[in-house]
């Protein structure tokens, strides 16, 4: 599919990478590496410098990013525990930009192989011939050891009445949790709920019974289709369950449930 916005950005990019001597190379990953483009993808671009302007660059990020296009707004990806990632937004049409600023040997760790749209020599291909990416899956005693916390959390706030707490929350759990677990049974990297309704076309309906609307009995009844899907898709052989936590708050939850009829 020809995209002459992303297309245009990308050129844009590569011109002002090449004439910036401190920088030594401009990378592409996310849909752009897996070829699954289309209209409405973001641009996710690393940028990679050399180690003795790291803290000019750091500081000229904003300067960098301005370069690139007409940049509406942008800011740092803190929030996403990522420091050296510039949130952009480019316009007049406008075109989401992630920009991450990397140091060669940062290229080591990594979670994909980035497609290399343009080096400085050869330093980039050789590191990434070399070195092998790898993406953390969810371990499965971790979810575990949380999963039934959470369920109580959850009857809580429907005891209380806080909807929209418990809302949050299993769209939470549906994130880190049924997400990951569901991709990884259809043989696709665990990235939370990334394209689930094309990856995982059998179990779209059961994630569906997940999501509630704001009401009591639609919360009660997302968090019981969220706890039996879980049951279902752990693998019990794997993991120490936590069977008197599993019990307690499922017991839990049904006396709250059972109150609204008393």
């Amino acid at each position: 599919m020809k995209l002459p916005l992303h297309d245009r950005f990308i050129e844009q990019a590569i011109e002002h990478v090449r004439q910036d001597q401190r920088l030594i190379g401009l990378l592409a990953g996310g849909s752009m590496m897996y070829g699954e483009m289309d209209e409405y993808s973001d641009l996710d671009l690393i940028i990679v410098y050399k180690p003795a302007f790291r803290s000019e660059i750091m500081q000229q990020r904003l300067l960098i990013a301005e370069k690139l296009g007409n940049l509406l707004s942008a800011f740092t990806g803190e929030h996403v525990g990522e420091p050296r990632l510039l949130i952009c937004l480019y316009g007049p049409t406008p075109l989401h930009v992630d920009l991450k600023f990397v140091q060669l040997e940062e290229l080591e760790s990594r979670i994909e192989n980035p497609l290399i749209l343009w080096e400085r020599g050869s330093d980039i291909t050789k590191i990434i011939s070399k070195t092998s990416p790898f993406l953390p899956s969810p371990h499965p005693q971790w979810i575990e050891d949380r999963f039934w916390v959470w369920v109580h959390y959850c009857a809580t706030k429907l005891g209380r009445g806080e909807l929209f707490e418990l809302i949050d929350t299993l769209t939470f759990m549906r994130n880190v949790v049924l997400g990951p677990l569901v991709l990884i049974c259809n043989g696709h990297p665990p990235r939370g709920v990334r394209k689930l309704e094309k990856y995982a076309l059998k179990e779209l309906e059961e994630l569906k019974g997940t999501i509630p609307i704001h009401s009591f009995d639609s919360c009660y009844h997302a968090l019981k289709n969220t706890i039996k899907m879980y049951q279902r898709l752990r693998q019990v052989s794997e993991i120490s369950p936590r069977k008197e936590a599993e019990r307690v708050s499922i017991e839990f939850l049904e006396g709250i449930y059972s109150e609204q009829f008393q």
